[in-house]
């Protein structure tokens, strides 16, 4: 891989797959042909350069596989496969080709792991090895559910546009799985919505572009080396990406100038605001909590009123978070949490130290308990 990079050639991966499937092609064997004329590029292409038209070659390549394993196939003996005939894909066909594949990896059908699993495999062009290693599954289980998924939507009856907030969803899904062996998920999402923003007018995708920056902007200084959690007001800001966040929030602006907000724009709006202040205490609450306002009425989301309490409570004095809080439903996951939070700061350290322990156990990840649980040993440790 050191003469050349691969990801230009990953990109192509869609847009290739649009074209085998335009011509004919079934979506599980075109998949499984790009995929073979993807590895063979990155054999070729190592050692002879890339050439001129890689998409070109991909396709050419592609195709003759996938007619290789037509014809190596009794029951697909009587199928047409005319390439020549075949005219040339223009611009307009290879967006529809490569949104087509954006929509068939996301479509309702699917549950959201296999969605995911077939967006990074179909959409990304990542091997079966790496998605396996990316969820930390052996890579036989990836294989059955990557196949599974595509027999999911070959064959099916999806002429209905597809709906892009599922493929937004769905993206939004890959981005929150981080990063693990040696494919970072965030950095793949943010160049998939970045594509599927070019390949669509819709503001809402280009939301979800901005927040999945200016998120991705603090990732350096949300752990510390050992893997323990820095919360927001302890982080070290320069740490932050300003580049990233720069971007981020002209995108952003952009959008929400558009008068079509969704609830990415709104949580990006939030987002902005974090990335903007010096620190936690320089922050603007007051429209932190309007932006709450405005994604909970467009919503309903309890998680969305759970965070809007913290927000308050920062705005507001932690008696009026606490307020709000006791609006919201105390078996949603990390109510515990935001109450130990609130009652700290309110000044109740013995209630405090008791929510966080509560909360530890029901924490969904190994960083997020371990953090609750030193908050509780510290306000214990204080109050002894």
């Amino acid at each position: 891989m050191d003469p050349f990079d691969e990801l230009p050639l990953r990109e192509l991966v869609p847009a290739v797959i649009g074209v085998l499937v335009r011509r004919g092609a079934d979506f599980a064997t075109a998949e499984d042909a790009v995929q073979d004329a993807l590895v063979e590029a990155v054999r070729t292409f190592g050692d002879t350069g890339v050439p001129r038209d890689p998409k070109g070659w991909l396709v050419t390549v592609a195709w003759r596989r996938f007619l290789d394993v037509v014809r190596s196939d009794t029951a697909r003996q009587r199928r047409e496969v005319a390439i020549d005939a075949e005219p040339e894909v223009g611009p307009t066909e290879d967006v529809d080709g490569t949104l087509r594949i954006f929509f068939l990896c996301a479509h309702p059908a699917l549950t959201p792991a296999s969605a995911v699993a077939l967006t990074l495999r179909a959409v990304a062009g990542l091997t079966t090895r790496q998605i396996a290693e990316a969820y930390l599954v052996p890579e036989a289980t990836m294989a059955q559910r990557i196949s599974r998924a595509k027999r999911t939507v070959t064959g099916g009856s999806f002429d209905r546009p597809g709906e892009l907030h599922t493929v937004r969803r769905v993206l939004y899904l890959v981005f929150n799985e981080g990063y693990t062996g040696d494919v970072d998920l965030a950095a793949e999402a943010i160049r998939l919505t970045r594509q599927l923003a070019r390949l669509s007018t819709s503001p809402e995708t280009d939301g979800l572009l901005a927040l999945m920056q200016l998120h991705h902007a603090r990732r350096s200084a949300r752990t510390r080396p050992d893997g323990t959690l820095v919360p927001l007001a302890e982080q070290d800001r320069a740490l932050w990406d300003t580049d990233l966040i720069t971007e981020g929030v002209a995108i952003l602006q952009a959008a929400l100038a558009r008068e079509r907000r969704g609830e990415f724009q709104l949580q990006a709006a939030i987002a902005a605001l974090h990335a903007d202040a010096a620190t936690t205490g320089e922050t603007d609450w007051v429209q932190v909590v309007q932006w709450y306002d405005e994604l909970l009425a467009l919503t309903g989301s309890p998680v969305v009123r759970l965070n809007r309490a913290i927000a308050v409570g920062e705005a507001d004095g932690a008696r009026a978070g606490l307020a709000a809080l006791a609006e919201v439903d105390p078996h949603l996951p990390r109510h515990r949490a935001a109450a130990a939070y609130l009652h700290e700061q309110a000044g109740d350290l013995a209630t405090a130290a008791r929510l966080y322990a509560e909360a530890a156990p029901l924490a969904t990840n190994v960083a997020e308990r371990t953090h609750l649980t030193r908050q509780a040993a510290r306000l214990n440790t204080h109050s002894s």
